[in-house]
């Protein structure tokens, strides 16, 4: 039994999709996949995980003291960049003497 009335909207033709997007590859197998799956699969191996992952989500005392670690980094810094540049000054004073 057919209706006389028009449809209410018209529809539009298929689109042919090629070939890759209606039956796209499968994800692929990575190393890092394998072990995920392993440790998933463990339940010891999912605590340690959970249990690392609380760890590195705690404040850290570099996030809790800024000022110094930006103090105590530029002292490094400075005392490694003078220790580099007077090893090279050194090397070349031996360079040029010829005594090496």
């Amino acid at each position: 039994m057919t209706s006389d009335r028009p449809p209410a909207h018209e529809h539009r033709a298929r689109v042919d999709l090629p070939r890759w997007m209606r039956d796209p590859t499968p994800e692929r197998r990575t190393p890092a996949r394998y072990l995920d799956d392993l440790i998933e699969g463990s339940p010891a191996l999912r605590a340690a995980r959970r249990t690392v992952w609380h760890w590195r989500g705690r404040t850290r005392w570099s996030e809790s003291h800024p000022n110094v670690v930006a103090v105590l980094s530029f002292v490094v810094a400075a005392i490694l960049g003078t220790a580099l540049v007077t090893g090279a000054y050194y090397l070349l004073a031996l360079a040029t003497s010829g005594d090496y």
